[in-house]
């Protein structure tokens, strides 16, 4: 079993903004098999499917971004999901927007989320699927910029990107499933 994480912090005010690029990604993923994310439960909405043959959990914490790691702990405590098949979807602005890195492992970097995620699991090795932001613009500081609306002319851009981060997620977990 798998789980997959789209990193955004809760409520409509931040639906489109640069920090719910995680979000927007598992939506799109959602959408294209099936998966509705109905269910309350460990700080989070999740639902069940398959992607690739295999069962995956996708869920979307509802604490803001700089707690995801409750959520996450939480649901791979209750479906005994080790942290190698959590794949975690969120935005970068160290990447060039509308592209993404997809990485086994790593850092958590600047990015609140996936310390509160690394420091709760107690482990830096799960794969993570990088959507880029970047570079914040010279007007804006960091939050302010990540909390700020994605322009409407820049949002097929980020719609590639979270295409190509679907493809990316279902690429590990096929691979996967093909090496075993």
């Amino acid at each position: 079993m798998w789980i997959i994480a789209g990193l955004g912090n809760p409520g409509r005010q931040y639906m489109y903004t640069w920090h719910n690029m995680g979000f927007l990604a598992v939506d799109m993923l959602c959408e294209k098999h099936g998966i509705s994310l109905d269910k309350d439960k460990f700080k989070g909405m999740y639902g069940k499917g398959k992607i690739a043959g295999q069962d995956v959990i996708v869920i979307k914490p509802v604490t803001f971004m700089n707690l995801s790691g409750e959520c996450l702990v939480e649901a791979s405590r209750f479906f005994k999901v080790d942290p190698a098949h959590i794949i975690v979807v969120y935005d970068d602005i160290d990447i060039k927007k509308g592209t993404i890195r997809v990485r086994p492992k790593g850092s958590a970097g600047t990015h609140n989320g996936m310390k509160s995620i690394i420091q709760l699991l107690g482990t830096e090795n799960f794969p993570r699927v990088r959507i880029g932001t970047g570079p914040v613009p010279e007007h804006f500081d960091l939050v302010n910029y990540v909390l700020s609306e994605v322009p409407k002319e820049e949002r097929l851009t980020m719609n590639d990107a979270f295409v190509e981060a679907c493809a990316a997620i279902e690429g590990i977990i096929a691979n996967e499933s093909a090496n075993k």
